[in-house]
């Protein structure tokens, strides 16, 4: 039988390996059985999605309206959707989610077979809609889109070729320009300001029906949902001046 010695500088290579294997474990049972404080995690990678069109307030109606009518409790019965609570505001003052999603919502029970009413019938049932913005202020880091870093890495990749083989250098501009038409349409900031929509079908004190969506917003658009929570200019004092002691 044959013994061999490992040489030199494979016991120069297993020395640092050793080390932090050994490291990994001890740190492993420190982590698993004593902290100062709870230790902060992550969720699971999620997605939410951007509201910021028109068309996507007719998405979320179109949505409600098949859940309603796939109720049992509320399906055939009477339903009335009351005017918005904030009458008064115009175009110019905001309110346009509450006026908008009220309607297209009205519109698509309609077009599906539902019965709206205009005015509260006896054993019918009231559509209430409520928003609620939510605004964080102290945000910690949040990862960009998922396959951000690999596209922007690839694109660069693909960007030095033609750099080191093509006599004309800005040509190296198209294959990342082709990536970002590829990819940019799925990509959209975070942001600091979401709103939670949620539609309810009451009767007298009963709920019958409750749904409640997420969406992040853009900060200018907060008016369009909550005009009574957007910032006023200060008003300038006024002095009034005469000649009379």
């Amino acid at each position: 039988m044959r013994i061999r010695f490992i040489s030199s500088s494979n016991v120069r290579f297993l020395r640092p390996v050793s080390l932090g294997l050994a490291s990994l474990m001890l740190s492993g049972c420190f982590y698993a059985n004593t902290s100062q404080a709870p230790v902060a995690t992550t969720y699971p990678y999620t997605e939410q999605q951007r509201m910021q069109a028109a068309q996507h307030w007719e998405v979320l109606a179109k949505h409600e309206a098949a859940g309603i009518l796939r109720s049992e409790r509320v399906r055939f019965r009477d339903l009335h959707i009351p005017a918005e609570e904030h009458a008064y505001l115009s175009a110019y003052s905001g309110g346009e989610f509450e006026r908008g999603f009220r309607t297209l919502l009205t519109s698509e029970l309609v077009s599906r077979g539902g019965s709206v009413t205009t005015q509260p019938r006896s054993g019918g049932a009231t559509v209430q809609i409520d928003v609620e913005v939510v605004e964080h202020r102290d945000r910690g880091y949040i990862r960009p889109p998922f396959g951000t870093y690999t596209a922007l890495a690839s694109g660069i990749a693909v960007a030095t070729i033609p750099l080191r083989n093509w006599s004309e250098p800005a040509l190296a501009l198209i294959p990342a320009a082709m990536l970002a038409d590829t990819t940019t349409g799925s990509w959209t900031h975070t942001g600091n300001e979401e709103i939670i929509v949620t539609t309810q079908i009451i009767e007298d004190d009963r709920i019958l029906y409750s749904s409640s969506n997420i969406y992040y917003i853009n900060g200018g658009d907060r008016r369009h949902y909550a005009p009574h929570r957007v910032p006023q200019a200060p008003t300038t004092p006024t002095v009034s001046i005469t000649d009379t002691w």
